[in-house]
């Protein structure tokens, strides 16, 4: 059994059982990949895959077994080199960033500037998607650190600190008739149209539950992952937008008027989450601490030790 076989049964099953895939992700040949999980199937005397014909179409139950041990393995490899990298090379690596685009786009910017001044070493990337993607990107290790709002702190193998809470706007056309209708109410929004988050997103699901307890009904005429593209419908008149206050800029959305909704709303939390066997680089400490001052290595090392 080799490190490498492993590798390549883990990305066969992140490539959804597509072999060809796989290989341009790992930069080797498709009869390279197939000959290698052949032998170890060989050497375990199981199958690892279920296959029709000669794809693959899954996991069998040994399968996914061993897929969970691979898993660990290998993370359990990337800690050892964390290790070799943080004496010889400290300020120098990779840091991978989940977020989802609020974060991304509004709450990240400046702490990257910052971060980016102080280690100009690290690589840095940042992916985006909803707080489900953004969660197993991070158990899967394709992320370092996972950025999103709640639904991230409900994943158990996650060590999730909360950063700093947010709270929403409305935001309409400068010529529409809530910003004269002082004070904002539920039932003045429930008038409207509404443009607001796609509900697998920053809290959607308590925004509906909110309106839900008030006897009333949210008529939403489109929702989107993008704060700038609720904005954009907004202007076009398609309804009134509903979206995190962050995301407003005075500035830039200068077609728009910003009425404070937080008395509205509970507020709602953002939480940072890392993986609870995960080896921390000290520019992983620092880029914490970059976004949330109050997470010092300190707080960061005490949550870890919090969880069993």
């Amino acid at each position: 059994m080799k490190l490498h076989q492993l590798r390549y049964i883990r990305e066969v099953s992140r490539q959804g059982f597509n072999v060809s895939d796989a290989a341009d992700a790992l930069h080797t040949s498709q009869p390279g990949v197939s000959k290698q999980i052949q032998l170890l199937e060989e050497e375990l005397n199981l199958q690892i895959f279920k296959r029709n014909g000669k794809r693959l179409v899954g996991l069998t139950e040994p399968g996914a077994a061993i897929l969970q041990m691979a898993e660990r393995v290998l993370h359990e490899m990337e800690n050892i080199r964390r290790v070799g990298d943080e004496f010889s090379h400290e300020d120098t690596g990779d840091l991978v960033i989940a977020a989802t685009h609020t974060q991304a786009r509004y709450h990240l910017p400046g702490a990257v500037k910052s971060f980016m001044e102080v280690f100009p070493k690290v690589h840095l990337a940042i992916h985006q998607g909803n707080p489900t993607q953004v969660s197993e990107q991070v158990l899967s290790g394709e992320a370092d650190i996972g950025l999103a709002t709640e639904a991230i702190s409900s994943y158990k193998d996650l060590v999730t600190l909360p950063c700093y809470q947010w709270n929403r706007c409305v935001v309409v056309p400068q010529d529409h008739p809530l910003i004269e209708d002082a004070p904002l109410t539920l039932e003045k929004i429930a008038r409207y149209p509404v443009v607001t988050y796609d509900f697998a997103f920053a809290g959607g699901s308590m925004v509906n539950r909110i309106f839900a307890e008030h006897g009333l009904e949210l008529n939403v005429a489109l929702t989107a992952i993008d704060s700038d593209v609720i904005k954009t419908y907004v202007e076009l008149g398609l309804g009134v937008g509903l979206l995190a206050k962050m995301a407003y800029n005075p500035d830039r959305d200068r077609n728009l008027v910003m009425l404070d909704a937080s008395h509205l709303f509970p507020a709602s939390t953002t939480y940072l989450g890392i993986r609870r066997d995960a080896y921390m680089r000290g520019y992983q400490y620092a880029f914490i601490q970059t976004i949330a001052p109050h997470l010092d290595r300190k707080a960061v090392d005490a949550a870890f030790r919090a969880y069993p």
